[in-house]
């Protein structure tokens, strides 16, 4: 059984057609790059998985968990998408830090609402509420080290670089433990010279065998991470392989203007 199964996924807006029946699996430690064209769905389908939007139709099932079905036909509570949501760490194109927070308030945040929500449900004592909240700091403080921040953890975002602080976003989101990090263009919003730190901190996630799914338009990149590559037409998936099938399939002449396009 795969970590991620996702099945006939279609997305709709109105009577625009976004995704038309997506079906993949990701597999525990594996990276799954999505590569395409803009408009091509990958940000949709990113967010179907984050149910920041919900599937017109389709499956998707996490460890063997269904989370979503749309033969239930019923529609997920707001409650019920943040707890699937939980599943699914999310690293998006701008930074969305909190400008009045510090680097290391911002990784903590989420992380201590959820903590605090947890033990408030056991009826937890105040004194082990505290030592749960500074173990999440701690924890945060840790995860700034990984992404080579620790000197940054008092500083707000205006004091940061453009790739310091999407660094701080990959901790924020790595602070829930997520089973699955997923990237939307982590780099498009950088400038060249800080993209390399970002990716950097990718692949060494990958190194450690953290499962996720990149969208991005780094070709290179995506060759040098990914165990699979995804390349999405109009909704649908065109192309799906080891990094040197789709790359090197000369037979799709769609993939191959697609490359050349970006390469140029």
């Amino acid at each position: 059984m795969s970590l991620l199964e996702v099945r006939d996924i279609t997305k709709n807006f109105g009577k625009a057609e976004v995704l038309k029946g997506i079906s993949f699996d990701v597999e525990k430690g594996e990276v799954l790059s999505l590569i395409g064209s803009s408009g091509s769905g990958k940000t949709t389908l990113l967010r179907c998985l984050n149910f920041l939007e919900t599937p017109t139709s389709g499956k998707i099932t996490l460890s063997g968990e269904t989370l979503y079905d749309s033969e239930e036909g019923r529609n997920l509570s707001d409650r019920e998408k943040r707890d699937r949501r939980l599943h699914f760490g999310l690293v998006f194109q701008q930074f969305n830090l909190f400008p009045q927070y510090t680097a290391l308030k911002n990784v903590t945040l989420a992380a201590e609402l959820l903590k605090r929500e947890e033990l408030k449900r056991e009826k937890a004592s105040a004194a082990a509420i505290k030592e749960a909240l500074e173990g999440v700091r701690l924890k945060a403080a840790e995860l700034l080290d990984s992404v080579g921040l620790s000197d940054k953890a008092d500083n707000y975002p205006c004091q940061l670089s453009g790739g310091q602080q999407q660094r701080v976003a990959i901790a924020r989101a790595l602070a829930l433990e997520p089973e699955i990090l997923c990237f939307d263009e982590p780099t498009s919003a950088l400038d060249p010279e800080l993209t390399g730190e970002v990716l950097s901190v990718i692949k060494g996630l990958a190194a450690r065998k953290m499962t996720m799914i990149i969208v991005t338009h780094e070709m290179e990149f995506a060759k040098n991470v990914s165990d699979k590559v995804i390349f999405m037409d109009s909704g649908v998936i065109a192309v799906e392989g080891t990094p040197d099938e789709v790359f090197g399939n000369s037979s799709n002449a769609r993939i191959q203007k697609f490359l050349k396009s970006v390469n140029n």
